[in-house]
């Protein structure tokens, strides 16, 4: 007897963050369509972000954003898969012709988690400590509360990241607290920073699905999925980044509330060392998200200057 055809076909990443998100997206998908969910493949497709892992380069000084997701919407574009599976934050601000977000799932906890081994918190850490990232926005945020910690690059899935603050490569680190909670790995946390003091990269938190451009069978199979909140959310963000032409040389911290049908949205650019922020808000209907969030990253820019993002992008 022929077995039947595959439903859906998932791309997404091999890492063990990247699996149980594409695992979570595939009972959904089952559950919200009633097929057995071994009809539901998921392949795992290399990227050239996960390839650099072991050069502990930063994303900054190898491409940035699109690193982890260019493959992926290379095999949607061929056909190999039907749905790409992301964490939206490393999805690059401008999408390649022919993919579209089509759905996000209810986001996770936005915020970052401070990780140590000796000290309970940033401000308990010893003058000059070694802080672990690789991220310019959390070295920025660090460095402007603790100019004198010394950063040391910090690439890894998060395991790699726990062993090597285990091994004593950093006396700390901070990691996004929804791939910790993903992981079962919540209680590893040493304490949890304020979203307003340590605002979290655009679209923190949230798994974005993507799919080819026109294709409204496969933009139907994921609307079950899609959080309205989440979307609106996530929407405002990426259209702040792309006012700002955002990159992951350009340290930016973003938090989007809902209240309601009124949302809620700060961000801030930093510059490298810390020393310099550039903050405001806008207020607004949900409903006009993508405008709200370009108005913001219009505001930002006119605060920051343009010249003051080139150096920046430039280095």
């Amino acid at each position: 007897m022929q077995s039947q055809p595959p439903f859906a076909r998932i791309g997404t990443r091999g890492s063990p963050l990247a699996l149980v998100q594409a695992r979570l997206v595939r009972s959904l998908l089952a559950a919200a369509h009633q097929v057995d969910p071994e009809r539901i493949e998921i392949q795992v497709i290399s990227t050239g972000g996960d390839r650099s892992q072991q050069s502990n380069a930063s994303l900054t000084e190898i491409g940035g954003k699109g690193l982890f997701t260019k493959e992926i919407d290379q095999a949607l574009l061929n056909g190999v898969v039907d749905i790409g599976v992301h964490s939206s934050k490393d999805v690059a601000t401008v999408l390649p012709a022919g993919i579209m977000l089509a759905a996000f799932l209810e986001r996770e906890d936005v915020r970052d988690a401070f990780m140590s081994v000796t000290a309970k918190s940033i401000e308990d850490l010893p003058q000059g400590a070694k802080f672990g990232t690789s991220s310019i926005r959390r070295s920025a945020q660090v460095r402007r509360l603790r100019p004198d910690l010394m950063i040391v690059p910090f690439r890894g899935n998060v395991d790699t990241r726990l062993q090597k603050l285990a091994d004593g490569v950093a006396d700390a680190t901070m990691l996004a607290v929804a791939g910790l909670n993903r992981l079962g790995k919540g209680d590893r946390i040493t304490a949890f920073l304020d979203p307003e003091q340590f605002m979290p990269a655009p679209a923190q938190g949230a798994i974005g699905i993507a799919v080819r451009s026109g294709d409204e069978r496969f933009a139907g199979i994921v609307a079950p999925l899609d959080h309205h909140q989440t979307h609106r959310g996530i929407t405002a963000e990426r259209a702040i980044l792309r006012v700002l032409d955002g990159s992951c040389r350009t340290p930016v911290g973003v938090l989007s509330t809902l209240d309601g049908e009124t949302l809620v949205l700060k961000g801030e650019i930093i510059s490298l060392d810390g020393q310099a922020t550039f903050a405001d808000s806008v207020t607004g209907p949900a409903a006009q998200a993508e405008a709200l969030g370009a108005a913001l990253g219009q505001k930002l820019l006119d605060l920051a200057g343009t010249d003051f993002l080139a150096q920046w992008a430039q280095s």
